[in-house]
């Protein structure tokens, strides 16, 4: 016990050996957290309690088994593999699935990924006569389905909320409840559910089976939640069902990294937590572990700007280090450049590792840039959360066939391998198959399996294709009960032709195709030794299916470890840490986004969203910014972020572009405050002159139709270019009634413009 202890700080040990009750631990930015997660429960499985008491669920899988091994370490592998740990999604699927019945499902539901969900919503939009391109795009209805979900709001109680059918009035989409009702039935129709139905059904198991709930009460005596500040309605209410009997869990979050509201995360049910239990122990763990002193500072100063929180004041013992260093660019084109070329030289001078730098952007759009930047001077990079192995098509492909064999009932399982690979049945029998269903009430697989019986009009030819591939999958269910996981799989992608479809396509997206798969059933193998290794004699599809069917980006993210340059959004950075961070796009409108301005809540969601960027960084963070971005086809001007102005001046060091806007109120605040120690001790090259700009509009090439002031550009000349930025020019030349410019950019490099295009100004010193 003590040698579990003595490995803590102060903070961390309190906050680990209280478990007499409810506990909250504000856990701040590389506090470590997990390792009071981790500690907590060794020190309960110490103290006695048997392992299979204790509940602790995460937000990923990857979390889930980093702690189990870290338990492990410390009091054994026997011990924390009887844990209840997990996903909460994976957690309350296997409760569903041993109390299925208790809802009417069977305990070989399948579960529907967001892309299955938006094809079955489609299909019903589609099948209503609604426009899917307009009103009705599935991927917005299915988010208001979702949110609905998220708030425990079933089909009836929807269509009896008058707010909810009058929203959908006015926003042209006075049907959705009518779609979310028929969504239900077709999943339920299917023996299937999607990810949020995880969360309803166990509600509604807990609240209308009070001896299951009671049964569930007694079994986990104590329960632990990590990233509590991300939990929904939903789950709150699961995990309140569950403690109410005892009030013995401890909660883990930081509200200052609250940022996915979109997802249905209410930041209240941490701030509120006390209210809930009035009994509730605070511990607050304050000391960064991560960060330099400055940028623990500087992201300080950010956050406090909100008035929605739980005040903490995090400290770093770290090295001072560098200040946050902010960086205007003229355009977005030039921002890129910037950014590419700090990271050239930062992997030069230091010996950086192109793995420890991250760019951060606030939506995926903005990667391009930097791609191309990054491109044109060889540094390596990937995008994070691109798609993942098991959404690539041919896995999805054989999983499709995997979840037919578990699950005939499966509608999207069916319509993906009826005829994959291709056996002459084609879209007007689907449907034909899929309409009877429909005006019989049963699924897909029923009227396959009886066709004569439902009166399916197709000739013999058809029905014989039909028959062919119903005893297929008929063989596959009957092999599914005598073979592991790996070895029917093997099987599958035998009998059904994939591997002939796969291994003779001999080009390169073939040769592809094949590994992947190959590639999966080596996965399927790890899978069905690991489990054999850990107790389980049979390990079958259904088993291999639960645990890839909620996997997350980042449990599927292998490359994580390569020497690349990472690009990501914000939200996808949560949980991450870089030696190097470059926070970029920081304009109105952009972060903060200008669908978040209409409210204080959304405002300081965006203000957390910029504090969890900064916090990402360990030695060095760079914020940048463009005075214009290409937009919709044209060049728009930008204003720099609100935010910028939150964090203390004393904290940040600006280039020579960003200082020098005369028009900016803030920074020439700011280089007022730091004139007389920055500027006068700041080499030539990088002091802020003031300048006198010229705008200048060139509409043509000959030198009569130019202004006075394209006639007088000179060599030795300084101009801003709309995307190049500020650069000296080389030379001026005249041919063929064209008048070209070569000009050294400061960030961009050489280039000639062309005058009767170029869009730029002079600058006078």
């Amino acid at each position: 016990m003590e040698e579990i202890l003595s490995q803590l700080n102060p903070a961390q040990q309190a906050a680990v050996e209280f478990c007499d009750g409810p506990s909250l631990v504000i856990a701040g930015a590389g506090s470590g957290k997990t390792r009071v997660l981790t500690y907590k429960i060794a020190y309960l499985l110490e103290q006695g309690l048997p392992p299979w008491y204790i509940l602790a669920l995460t937000f990923t899988n990857k979390a889930a088994r980093e702690m189990k091994t870290r338990i492990a370490e410390l009091v054994g592998e026997k011990r924390a593999r009887r844990l209840w740990m997990g996903t909460f999604h994976s957690i309350f699927a296997r409760i569903l699935r041993m109390e299925a019945e208790r809802i009417g499902f069977q305990s070989n539901f399948t579960i529907f990924d967001s892309a299955d969900s938006n094809n079955l919503i489609k299909r019903i939009i589609k099948d209503m006569g609604l426009d899917t391109e307009k009103a009705y795009k599935p991927g917005s209805v299915h988010n208001q389905i979702s949110r609905a979900k998220n708030a425990l709001i079933t089909p009836a109680m929807y269509a009896r909320n008058g707010e909810l059918t009058e929203y959908d009035r006015h926003s042209g989409r006075a049907r959705l409840f009518e779609i979310y009702q028929q969504y239900q039935h077709r999943l339920r129709s299917a023996n299937s559910m999607d990810f949020d139905d995880l969360l309803v059904y166990t509600n509604l198991l807990f609240r209308d089976n009070p001896d299951v709930l009671e049964k569930y009460r007694n079994q986990f005596q104590y329960i632990l939640v990590d990233e509590y500040q991300d939990t929904n309605f939903a789950q709150h209410l699961i995990v309140k069902q569950l403690v109410d009997a005892h009030h013995r869990v401890c909660v883990v979050g930081d509200d200052a990294q609250s940022i996915y509201s979109f997802r249905g995360a209410n930041i209240d049910n941490i701030l509120k937590f006390k209210s809930n239990y009035p009994e509730t122990r605070v511990f607050k763990l304050e000391r960064n572990y991560r960060s330099t002193q400055n940028i623990v500072n500087a992201a300080n100063s950010l956050i406090k700007k909100n008035k929605e929180q739980i005040f903490k004041d995090v400290y770093s013992e770290n090295e001072v280090g560098e200040k946050v260093e902010i960086a205007g660019a003229f355009s977005d084109f030039e921002e890129g450049v910037i950014v590419a070329n700090k990271i050239a030289r930062i992997h030069l001078e230091r010996h950086a590792n192109y793995g420890e730098f991250a760019i951060l952007y606030r939506t995926n759009a903005q990667s391009r840039i930097f791609e191309e930047s990054l491109r044109k001077i060889n540094i390596p990079y990937r995008i994070y959360g691109g798609l993942s192995f098991y959404q690539r098509k041919e896995i999805k492909d054989v999983i499709g066939y995997f979840r037919l064999i578990v699950n005939p009932g499966d509608e999207e399982a069916f319509r993906r391998v009826i005829n994959y690979p291709a056996r002459g049945i084609g879209d007007v029998t689907v449907k034909k198959i899929s309409d009877t269903a429909q005006g019989q009430g049963v699924s897909l697989w029923q009227v396959l399996s009886a066709p004569l019986e439902y009166n399916l009009n197709v000739n013999s030819g058809t029905a014989k294709k039909l028959a062919d591939f119903c005893g297929l999958v008929d063989e596959l269910i009957a092999k599914s009960n005598e073979l592991n996981a790996y070895d029917l799989a093997q099987l599958v992608i035998k009998n059904t032709g994939i591997a002939k479809d796969a291994y003779d396509d001999m080009t390169p997206e073939g040769m592809s195709r094949a590994q992947n798969i190959q590639e999966l059933l080596n996965a399927m193998n790890e899978f069905v030794e690991s489990r054999q290794e850990q107790g389980d004699e049979e390990v079958t599809l259904v088993d291999f299916l639960s645990e890839v069917s909620l996997l997350t980006d980042q449990d599927t993210d292998k490359e994580s470890g390569n020497e690349k340059v990472t690009l990501m959004t914000v939200h996808a950075s949560k949980g991450l840490e870089f030696g190097h961070v470059f926070v970029v796009g920081m304009e109105e409108d952009l972060f903060p986004s200008a669908m978040a301005k209409a409210d204080i809540r959304g405002l300081e969601e965006e203000r957390r969203l910029f504090y969890v960027a900064i916090t990402r960084a360990e030695k060095t963070c760079t914020i940048t910014f463009a005075k214009s971005r290409f937009k919709n086809g044209q060049i728009n001007s930008a204003s720099q972020s609100r935010f910028l102005s939150d964090i203390d001046a004393n904290l940040l060091s600006m280039e020579r572009n960003t200082l020098a806007a005369p028009s900016d109120g803030f920074w020439n605040t700011m280089r007022q405050q730091r004139e007389s120690r920055t500027l006068s001790t700041a080499p030539t090259s990088f002091r802020a002159a003031p300048r006198h700009t010229v705008p200048l509009q060139v509409a043509n090439g000959s030198l009569a139709s130019l202004p006075e002031e394209a006639k007088a550009l000179r060599a030795g000349d300084t101009i801003e270019h709309e995307r190049f930025g500020r650069g000296k020019v080389l030379s001026v030349e005249q041919d063929d009634g064209n008048r070209r410019a070569f000009v050294d950019f400061e960030s961009s490099g050489q280039k000639q413009l062309l005058l009767k295009y170029a869009k730029f100004k002079i600058v006078r010193e």
